[in-house]
């Protein structure tokens, strides 16, 4: 849910829900129950949308730490701190659509932009 609410870049409730219902499909009021949850423990914030009642809801430093965290130690546990072989298992298990490999190419032009700058 946190890297949903990443990728999207902060969303309302509906948005989140409407995002995850292809893999996760939840009814409102649990996706709701999770937002406060993550609210109380600090890893979610939530601000006044610019019109309706609807909030926008967004991960907090705190989570993007968490989730980082989580991703670093699989990575060494599972993959030997092989970030290679940690995407190609991702992909084999679920392969990208035409979309998402155009998001994974413009990624490593930026990663390969960076480097190149160093």
């Amino acid at each position: 849910m946190l890297a949903s609410l990443d990728r999207l870049g902060g969303s309302t409730a509906r948005q989140l829900r409407e995002s995850m219902s292809a893999s996760r499909p939840m009814a409102h009021g649990s996706i709701m129950t999770l937002l406060k949850r993550l609210e109380t423990r600090g890893l979610v914030a939530h601000r006044k949308g610019d019109s309706g009642k609807a909030f926008i809801f967004s991960p907090t430093d705190k989570a993007r730490a968490t989730y980082s965290g989580v991703l670093q130690r699989l990575r060494e546990r599972i993959f030997g701190d092989d970030p290679v072989a940690m995407m190609a298992s991702l992909f084999e298990t679920s392969p990208p659509d035409a979309a998402q490999l155009s998001e994974l190419q413009e990624l490593l032009d930026s990663l390969r932009d960076e480097d190149d700058g160093r």
